[in-house]
């Protein structure tokens, strides 16, 4: 069968409406600039205090890495397409794009597991903390992280890269992503569709099973600890856990269902790729008093 080459597509953004563009131009360029400034200055804080060594802040570094490039993959083209009367990227950054959303998106599932499992162990085996969780441990288990984010971005674009495109080449979102390019392309996807759902959705459902099982644990072995113990504890997993479930939720949402488009899909996704890494740095920092109190001792901030 003939396919005609589609070498580019054209996104449809938030909405068309003109009045309503400039507004989404105003916000996103402002929420986009903020989640910049907010996690450079938790890297940043983190590199340069000596008070933040341990490993919970090793694994914040590269949570606020990833947040930063999770928003980069999206926010920028949002914000140009809103003044832009036609939003085209070609198809070689639409399948770049692809990898770079699942990849950091991935990456961030990966490290929170990490932060989860830090606390798992300070908490449950304080007496062997420093030997598990050391240095040389931790930085292997961030490579791990960038190794498993690598292979399952690499086959969601081995899947997307499978796809016949012979027109229409209207995509209905404001980023490329494999759910609205499989309404496009010119074959059955539903074996693909299933393939999505057993990578993407797997991985978002059993990360986020795993992360509620490992939390669960915790405030049950809390009981043993004292007054203060327990309040520093809960202060710090409840941090963890609010960005788990703001992150999370719109990920299963999205990526454990069959093809169906739904009129808030493209507000859920808004809400992952471009509010969770904003607001990851407000949380961990508005409920931190180490961090708190590191910064204010580097940037002279007062909080």
């Amino acid at each position: 069968m003939f396919f005609l080459n589609i070498t580019e597509f054209i996104l449809f953004g938030l909405t068309k409406d003109p009045e309503k563009q400039k507004a989404i131009f105003g916000v996103f360029l402002v929420l986009y600039l903020m989640t910049l400034l907010g996690n450079f200055i938790i890297m940043v804080t983190i590199k340069m205090s000596q008070t933040l060594g341990s490993p919970m802040y090793f694994f914040l570094f590269y949570l606020s890495f990833a947040d930063a490039w999770f928003s980069t993959t999206t926010a920028p083209r949002l914000i140009v397409d809103s003044l832009s009367p036609q939003k085209i990227i070609t198809y070689n950054e639409c399948m770049t794009q692809v990898f770079a959303v699942h990849f950091f998106g991935c990456m961030e599932i990966f490290v929170l597991i990490l932060m989860a499992s830090d606390r798992y162990v300070a908490i449950c085996k304080p007496l062997r903390y420093t030997t598990i969780m050391s240095q040389h441990i931790c930085g292997i288990l961030v490579i791990l992280a960038w190794v498993g984010s690598c292979i399952h971005s690499s086959a969601q674009i081995f899947l997307a890269l499978r796809l016949p495109f012979c027109g229409p080449n209207v995509i209905d979102h404001y980023f490329c992503d494999l759910q609205p390019l499989l309404k496009l392309a010119c074959m059955d996807t539903y074996v693909i569709n299933l393939l999505v759902v057993s990578n993407s959705g797997a991985i978002c459902t059993v990360s986020f099973i795993v992360l509620l099982i490992s939390y669960i644990v915790i405030l049950y072995s809390l009981r043993n600890h004292s007054a203060e113990g327990r309040r520093k504890a809960l202060s710090t997993c409840t941090s963890h856990f609010i960005v788990m479930v703001i992150f999370f939720g719109p990920c299963i949402f999205i990526y454990t269902r069959p093809p169906t488009t739904f009129s808030i899909d493209k507000m859920v996704s808004v809400f992952y790729t471009i509010g969770t890494p904003l607001l990851n740095p407000l949380i961990y920092t508005l409920r931190n008093a180490e961090v708190k109190n590191a910064m204010k001792k580097l940037w002279g901030i007062k909080i």
